[in-house]
């Protein structure tokens, strides 16, 4: 069993994380600010949903704190000496980190290090962070690999996530803390946050929610079902290598457009989408170079997109069109 502490636990990928350390028997101290990027009713259902499923929900503590607040940090480092630190609390989205590049700056790369600070104080646990494929840019290596510059990011949200791979690094340098950052390319699935673009899609069929279509939908993504992603996070905390950077991804584009017409079958309704142009912090193209993480981690996505698309619509019609009915 291991002592992990799991940033952003209340949140998408947070939340299914959780579930997945909890199921193999591990103590997960989440911490989660409940902030309402979106809804905070939404957090509060995925914890009540870890909890119910966890094995033993008395290995489950959580705790509401900012990963900005070092005295906050410093109280659960102190408390509970961890084995693993799994951080992924962050503000999140391309988009809008454009509106407010100084909250962004603060809490993805200020909160980074304020953790990292504490680990130094207490034993020096093993630094796992979620990093994202938008930090490749417009790039012209495809697919997209690790030993790429990640030089030219588009947005305050990217450069941010690549400013703190490179302070994991100044580190791993300076004090050997162990440090693996994994960039998730497009994750979707269960518990998704609402300002992803396959909740986006059913929320325009269903509730008549005005959603963009960028450039037509002629768009590639890697789309990475949430459970392939865990995979990844879980053999990562298992495995300090030092200081690493991988990819986690499917490793197979889709059109953006394909991927629209997969939810609208499952729906049984067409969206009405409006054409946009692309904006300027967006990428044409996303692509990973898996190969890394199956090297080091062991990883196998498995969830083919018709697959996660299915899965996301069930969630969807509990988890919201349920709730709208009751």
């Amino acid at each position: 069993m291991k002592k992990i502490l799991l940033t952003g636990a209340a949140g998408f990928i947070g939340s299914n994380t959780a579930t997945a350390l909890l199921e193999r028997g591990d103590l997960v101290v989440g911490v989660d600010n409940l902030n309402d990027y979106y809804d905070p009713s939404r957090k509060e259902a995925n914890l009540e949903e870890i909890r119910k499923m966890a094995p033993d929900p008395g290995k489950f503590i959580f705790h509401k704190a900012d990963i900005r607040d070092e005295a906050a940090m410093e109280a659960l480092f102190a408390e509970h000496g961890f084995d693993v630190i799994v951080h992924l609390a962050a503000m999140a989205g391309v988009r809008a980190s454009i509106e407010d590049p100084r909250l962004y700056f603060d809490v993805n790369l200020g909160g980074t290090l304020t953790l990292l600070d504490a680990a130094q104080r207490h034993g020096q646990p093993h630094f796992v962070f979620a990093s994202t494929s938008s930090v490749y840019g417009r790039t012209k290596v495809i697919p997209f690999i690790e030993s790429d510059r990640a030089d030219r990011p588009l947005a305050p949200y990217p450069a941010s996530k690549r400013a703190a791979e490179l302070l994991g690094y100044s580190y791993f340098h300076l004090y050997e803390q162990s440090f693996t950052a994994l960039r998730f390319f497009t994750v979707y699935g269960p518990r998704g946050r609402p300002d992803m673009m396959a909740y986006l899609v059913l929320d325009n069929i269903f509730f008549g929610k005005e959603v963009p279509l960028y450039n037509n939908g002629q768009m590639h993504r890697d789309w990475t079902y949430v459970d392939d992603i865990v995979q990844g996070v879980v053999a990562a905390a298992d495995q300090p290598m030092g200081y690493e950077i991988i990819n986690l991804g499917r490793g197979q584009p889709t059109l953006l457009a394909d991927f629209v017409r997969l939810i609208e079958g499952h729906a049984g309704k067409r969206s009405s989408l409006t054409d946009r142009p692309m904006p300027a912090a967006d990428m044409e193209y996303t692509y990973a170079n898996v190969d890394r993480a199956k090297e080091l981690l062991g990883y196998a996505p498995r969830v083919t997109v018709e697959q996660g698309v299915r899965a996301f619509w069930r969630w969807y019609q509990g988890a919201v069109l349920g709730s709208t009915n009751s």
